[in-house]
């Protein structure tokens, strides 16, 4: 029973001469992957602004060439089942991943390829962020400023409007009393109150807003990778890098048995097997 093996994971070892044949095949297209994923994420320097309007370089890759790389690979797989190239954004890690399978006699050859990064976002080095920002601030300064005075005199305030209706003579309980019993007219001494501060605070909130979504749109988004090869593990606690794998399964009657002896493969099957993983070598190469 020694022999026997679960859903065998190519690069996984084994005392099996076949298996370790495609381990050996395995190794080669790992090594090829990682050099062009290397030269696919070649490290550039841009220049970008921080918060504090300093410019500086920032190092960078094309994640878009990763991508067209994975579409032409799935191009040329020509027989096999294919999963779109995909691009997962979780925050600040960002994965571009696909997926293939090919069924060779009742045995299952799956495999997925990945890279997975971090991003960075930086302000693009125009002056259109400096104004923005100025904006911000000198709206943020006035509101607060009297906001703060509102608050100061706010029960002042509300007396003074009232005695203009004709209401006089009375404590803060009892212009608690009729505010709370009179929204239309709290409404009314509210907007009044607003109109004599000099500020329009709905307006400063829509322009404050605008500039804010005028400052995302001036965002510049850097990439960060390291050119190693990672495994399943390291790609799911957020690691960089580069991920290349290939599974073997053995279906039965469509279902995925959890136990097969590869000796007892016959020699077209293996040899079809082998082919399969020098077909996908020679993709990766071109």
């Amino acid at each position: 029973m020694n022999n026997l093996l679960t859903h065998v994971r190519l690069d996984t070892r084994s005392p099996n001469d076949f298996i370790k044949i495609l381990n050996e095949k395995n190794k080669n297209i790992q090594e090829i992957f990682l050099s062009k994923i290397s030269e696919l994420t070649k490290i550039v320097d841009v220049k970008v602004m921080m918060g504090d309007s300093t410019v500086t370089d920032q190092k960078t890759f094309d994640p878009k060439q990763v991508m067209d790389y994975f579409q032409k690979i799935n191009n040329n797989l020509k027989d096999w089942s294919l999963q779109d190239v995909t691009t997962s954004n979780n925050e600040d890690l960002r994965r571009i991943f696909t997926k293939f399978e090919v069924m060779v006699g009742n045995y299952l050859i799956s495999g997925h390829i990945s890279i997975q990064f971090h991003v960075l976002l930086y302000y693009k080095p125009e002056q259109r962020v400096i104004d923005c920002q100025k904006e911000l601030s000198d709206i943020v300064d006035l509101t607060k400023n009297k906001e703060q005075e509102l608050s100061d005199n706010s029960d002042q305030f509300v007396l003074n409007k009232l005695k203009e209706r004709g209401y006089k003579d009375f404590d803060h309980q009892k212009l608690f009393e009729i505010l709370y019993e009179k929204d239309e007219l709290r409404e009314q001494i509210y907007e009044e109150i607003e109109k004599d501060a000099d500020v329009n605070f709905k307006e400063l909130s829509e322009t404050k807003k605008k500039l804010f979504n005028e400052l995302d749109s001036l965002l510049i988004e850097t990439y960060q990778i390291s050119s190693v090869l990672i495994d399943d593990p390291r790609l799911i606690s957020g690691e960089e890098g580069c991920l290349c794998t290939f599974d073997l399964e053995f279906i039965k009657n469509n279902n995925r048995e959890g136990l097969f002896d590869p000796r007892k493969m016959s020699n077209d099957i293996k040899e079809n097997i082998s082919k399969r993983l020098d077909e996908f070598e020679l993709i990766l190469k071109s």
